[in-house]
Parts: C-alpha cells; sequence; structure tokens
C-alpha cells in the first residue's frame, strides 16, 4: 500500500504533517512523493481563510483525476477545512473518501485500514479540547531541510478575535509540558537540527495554562541548553504577552536569534477594538520601544490586516502612519477575509475588493521603501548565516539566511564562498550589497 502526503497552510499544520507521516510509517505503509502511483492520498489542508479552502478544493479535484487511471483508491482530508466542513465536504466533494479533523490526526492509521477494508466515506472527528498527547511528536518524520526544525509548544487559541476561525477549528490554548519539549528538541538536534523556530497561535502565551504564568523565557533557557542548537527562533509572540522575562532572556541569552513575529494586525484603536485585539496603539509602540531599547539590533516582522469591515480612509491613513513611523523590518500585509461563523462575518460596512486591494498595495509600496532602507545599512557588516543550498547555475553562490531571516517568509543572504558547503553549515557572511528585500557578500 503506497502513500502520498500533501501538507497545505501553515508551519503549524506542518508538525501535524511530520507526525501523521511517522504514524504512517510505524504501520508500515510505504510513502511516495510520486503521487501517480500512490494507493491512497492524504491532503492536511488549511481552512484558516477562503483563499485556503480554495488551495485545498483545488488540489483534491487535482489529484482525483488518479482515480480514473484505476491506481488512486482513497482520498483522506485532514486537518483545519476538514474539521470546519465535516458536514459538508462529503456532499460538496464526493471525490472525498475520509475526513480527519484536527484533533484526531493521531487515527491516521485506523482511517486507512477501515479504507482499505471496503467502508466508504469514513470520519473521524474527536473533541478539540481534548489533552494533548505528549508521545505523539517523537514519532515525527521530518520533511525539513537545512538544519532546521519547526517546534510546536502549544495548540489552540484563546484570544478569539472577531475574523478568525481558529478557536472553533483547533480548540482552546493547551500547552505542551515543557519537559516533552526539551525531549523532542534534543531528539531534533540528534538528527541534525540546529534551529528551533518555535511555534504556536500564540508562543507568548505558553505555559500560562499548565504552570499559572507565562515560561516561555524558561523553555527557551532549557533549550538553548542542549547540544547542537545554534539558534532558537520565535515566531507568533502576541505584543500584549511579552514579558520583561522574555526580552531579558532574549538579550542575555547567545542562541536566542534577535527577531521576533508580533503580528499587530492594525493599529488604529477603534479597529483593533472590533478586531477584538487586546492592544491598543500607544500600547504596541512601548512594547516596540521596548524591544529595540533592550536589542538595537532586532529584527521585527508583523503581519497588518487591511479592509475589516468599516475601516475607514482616516483609520487606513493612521495605520500607513503608523507603519512609517515604526518602521517594521519585516511587513506581510493580507486583505480581509469574510469567514462564516465568525462575529466580524456579520458586522456591517464591507470594504469593497478593490478599495482593499488598493490598501494592500501602498501599504507594500510603503513597506518596500523600509525595507530597502534597512537592507543598505547591513553593507560591511558580517553575519552569521546558515547554509541553505547552492544556487543552481552558478559557481559557487550560495543562498542562506541570517538572524533576520525565518524560513520561506523573509529574505536571503546570497555570498560567494570557494568552499564546498552543506545545507545546515553556519558561515560567516561579509554583506557587499543589497537589493529590496535580499542581501548579497562574500564568505570571511
Amino acid at each position: 500500500m503506497k502513500i502520498s502526503f500533501i501538507s497545505l497552510g501553515c508551519d503549524k499544520n506542518l508538525v501535524d504533517s511530520e507526525i501523521m507521516l511517522g504514524l504512517i510509517d510505524r504501520e508500515g505503509y510505504e510513502i511516495t512523493q510520486n503521487e501517480e502511483e500512490a494507493d491512497i492520498i492524504i491532503i492536511n489542508s488549511c481552512g484558516f481563510i477562503a483563499d485556503a479552502n480554495k488551495e485545498a478544493i483545488d488540489n483534491i479535484l487535482r489529484v482525483a483525476d488518479y482515480k480514473k487511471s484505476g491506481v488512486l483508491k482513497a482520498i483522506i482530508v485532514t486537518g483545519c477545512m476538514a474539521e470546519r466542513y465535516k458536514t459538508e465536504i462529503f456532499k460538496q466533494l464526493p471525490e472525498v473518501d475520509a475526513v480527519v479533523g484536527t484533533a484526531a490526526f493521531e487515527s491516521i492509521g485506523e482511517v486507512i485500514k477501515a479504507l482499505t477494508e471496503g467502508q466508504k466515506r469514513v470520519v473521524k472527528i474527536e473533541d478539540k479540547d481534548k489533552k494533548l498527547d505528549e508521545t505523539l511528536p517523537k514519532l515525527r518524520m521530518m520533511t525539513t531541510l537545512g538544519g532546521f526544525a519547526y517546534l510546536k509548544i502549544a495548540e489552540g487559541c484563546d484570544a478569539h478575535c472577531t475574523y478568525c476561525t481558529i478557536p472553533s477549528l483547533r480548540g482552546k490554548y493547551r500547552s505542551r509540558s515543557l519537559e516533552s519539549l526539551v525531549e523532542e528538541a534534543q531528539m531534533l538536534a540528534d538528527k541534525g537540527v540546529t534551529e528551533l523556530i518555535l511555534i504556536a497561535q500564540d508562543t507568548t502565551l505558553y505555559g500560562k495554562d499548565i504552570y499559572g504564568e507565562s515560561r516561555l523565557h524558561v523553555l527557551i533557557k532549557r533549550l538553548s541548553e542542549i547540544e547542537g542548537i545554534e539558534w532558537i527562533r520565535i515566531l507568533y509572540a502576541y505584543p500584549e504577552n511579552i514579558t520583561d522575562s522574555l526580552i531579558l532572556e532574549m538579550v542575555q541569552n547567545p542562541k536566542v536569534c534577535h527577531y521576533l513575529d508580533m503580528p499587530i494586525q492594525h493599529a488604529s484603536d477603534a479597529v483593533l477594538k472590533k478586531m477584538g485585539r487586546r492592544s491598543r496603539k500607544e500600547e504596541l509602540k512601548e512594547v516596540i520601544k521596548k524591544l529595540r531599547g533592550a536589542m538595537p539590533d532586532i529584527c521585527l516582522r508583523t503581519t497588518i490586516i487591511v479592509g475589516f469591515p468599516q475601516e475607514t480612509e482616516e483609520e487606513f491613513k493612521e495605520l500607513k502612519d503608523f507603519v512609517d513611523e515604526v518602521s517594521f523590518d519585516r511587513l506581510g500585509v493580507f486583505e480581509y477575509s469574510r469567514e462564516d461563523g465568525t462575529p466580524a462575518a456579520k458586522m456591517k460596512g464591507r470594504v469593497h475588493h478593490s478599495t482593499k486591494s488598493r490598501r494592500k498595495r501602498e501599504l507594500l509600496e510603503l513597506q518596500q521603501e523600509i525595507s530597502n532602507r534597512v537592507c543598505k545599512s547591513f553593507v560591511g557588516r558580517t553575519l552569521k548565516v546558515i547554509v541553505e543550498g547552492k544556487l543552481s547555475g552558478e559557481d559557487n553562490i550560495y543562498i542562506g539566511r541570517s538572524y533576520r531571516d525565518c524560513y520561506e517568509i523573509d529574505g536571503y543572504v546570497f555570498f560567494r564562498s570557494e568552499k564546498e558547503l552543506l545545507s545546515g553549515d553556519y558561515v560567516n557572511v561579509l554583506i557587499t550589497s543589497y537589493s529590496d528585500y535580499d542581501l548579497t557578500g562574500e564568505e570571511v
């Protein structure tokens, strides 16, 4: 029985995919990257916004063509879209043979067995708030290359932002135990991982549900004691939960990248309130000031939503002025997506698609100018870089990432080296030139 796997969506979903791959391997099934020879194809879907649903549906319809050849016997859909549309998916997508919810992915072996025994339209849904199984991450089959891995430190979310479906798809916030995370990180280090990227819906809330207080700083310290770990990177840090203890650990611990992904979503107090966000503009300014005061070299990344219901031109201008003033190193912009079942979906005053597109374009043009200035400031400086690979068709030109660059979402460092380097190696690179988002240099 040959099984092929398609993982869509965020890095948190990818970790679930890696665990499922490990479970499938343990059951003795053969995993193949060639979809055309697969007996079963599993699509681990994202269902956060409409575009993610469309991507999942497009993949389902695409692989369904393999059934016509007589090789593909079944399609299994797991993840957020499966959880969100569990009662509708068979009606809308008869090509699907099984649906597995976000809290039931550890049952993937049972579902495969049921399909091979001839069962039809198999559904496996479990309580989204159930206790996390701390043994599952030990089974992970790594899919990332280049010396890094994601470490998912918690599941679910308690924020209940008015535009977001995550709590209904992933359940309440549940931290993993510190001991299990250290154990998993040690396992990853033993496999050659040198960069840990910490992820959760809100990493800065880690531990509060089981220890009574945020213990992200304690976790980071423990992870940094693992031999072989060079870098620890923090994603999805909610600004209101960034503590002085976390900042101090980032300052004092040489293994922690001076990098923070801090999604703010907006900067107008009126819009933030409608979004259900807990920070306000002045509080955002204060935490940014505190972070840069403690770490002048910190790289701050954020995400913004434009076109939220009732967002006025004045509120957008307030956001744009804030972005110009604060000058984030990295910034992503999303157009608001109306999602059924969320409070925002019922709000009046929808912003026209063309207006959302224009606002997104204006913010990205502004950020391009900011990024260009920031990149220029690194010319003449030497940065430690993790190697991702060699540039195809170029002699001695490598591609890598500095502490400022998270995998896939940020820029790159292109550099020349006369040595034969491998993915995951660390080198020092003198920056000699720049573009809007990337740096270029020479190994020194």
